[in-house]
């Protein structure tokens, strides 16, 4: 399994620090930004969505790929357009892709890239794929009530696609996880986006609404990554000093720099991209791969580990090779 290319798409609208300063003014957009790292995350239109993301972030794609060559479509939202049908078939139509072949929808958030890679190694190693269209987009804003000042200044919008590819390139091994016993830590009890999503119209917080236990996700984070790192080098038989580069989920820059010193990874192979797109959940380890590519730091024959982690409990891990 390769990964052939990866581009993405960012909603034009600019939520900036200075934005939140306004609405938040006991925050300066110093603060937020020293806090979280991030300086502005962009964020959908009151009528766009998953779907219309995924359409821009793969039409970039197809753009250098022939589309023809795609037999399996994998789409991981947590907030699809519909609760039926899959956002995947609907893709399938939008992207004038060819009628054979496979697609399907899975439910994941901070980790999904990850399990999205996952399951194209198993369709390429069990030959119902030869060449999957991965693609993880998400709109967490919708889901934020206005005056959720935590996590607006966290979560920002994007939808990422990538080509996964047969090669025959060393096969590394993924080390997966989930607890669901932290489920109600990070939680959206109710809401579709295309034509139902209809918040309090108190403007009250409401099921409809994201609710995160900040320290619970942090306290769950810290105790369980440094193991999962320490877990997918050894069952991959390399050591720490192996891997050129270390691309976890873009959480926020706090939680990643205290993950970076607890598993003793080196500053200098430690990648943070965040602070003009936000924790866009599925989507930031595909952004982060693809910006680390165009500013020339990844060579042929690096390794990078990848680590996702979030709601559900769940968290994934593997190695790649470029």
């Amino acid at each position: 399994m390769k990964i052939s290319q990866i581009e993405y798409f960012l909603p034009e609208h600019i939520l900036t620090n200075e934005d939140l300063e306004k609405d938040f003014p006991e925050w300066s957009s110093e603060k937020i930004l020293e806090k979280v790292g991030i300086a502005q995350r962009h964020i959908t239109s009151s009528d766009e969505t998953v779907l219309d993301m995924a359409v821009k972030s793969s039409e970039k794609i197809f753009k250098n790929f022939d589309k023809n060559n795609i037999d399996f479509i994998l789409f991981c939202t947590q907030s699809p357009d519909y609760f039926l049908p899959t956002t995947a078939c609907l893709l399938q139509e939008k992207l004038g892709l060819r009628k054979n072949i496979g697609a399907l929808d899975f439910n994941l958030g901070c980790s999904g890239f990850v399990y999205g890679l996952a399951l194209a190694e198993g369709l390429i190693a069990a030959n119902i794929a030869k060449c999957v269209l991965l693609i993880t987009a998400e709109t967490y804003s919708k889901h934020i009530h206005r005056n959720d000042k935590a996590n607006r200044s966290i979560f920002g919008d994007a939808s990422a696609s990538a080509i996964i590819e047969k090669s025959d390139s060393k096969k590394y091994k993924f080390c997966l996880g989930t607890d669901g016993g932290g489920a109600e830590n990070l939680m959206v009890k109710k809401g579709a986006f295309r034509t139902d999503f209809i918040p309090n119209p108190n403007h009250e917080f409401s099921a409809e609404h994201l609710y995160m236990n900040g320290p619970e996700i942090f306290n769950f984070t810290i105790e369980s990554i440094p193991n999962l790192v320490k877990e997918t080098l050894e069952i991959n038989e390399l050591s720490m000093e192996d891997i050129d580069w270390f691309v976890f989920h873009q959480a926020n820059s706090f939680m990643l720099n205290y993950l970076r010193k607890k598993t003793k990874i080196p500053a200098e192979k430690f990648y943070i991209n965040m602070e003009n797109v936000g924790n866009t959940v599925s989507a930031t380890i595909p952004i982060a791969l693809k910006n680390l590519s165009d500013e020339g730091k990844l060579q042929k024959g690096n390794k990078v580990l990848i680590a996702g982690f979030g709601v559900g409990y769940s968290w994934g891990a593997t190695v790649l090779e470029i």
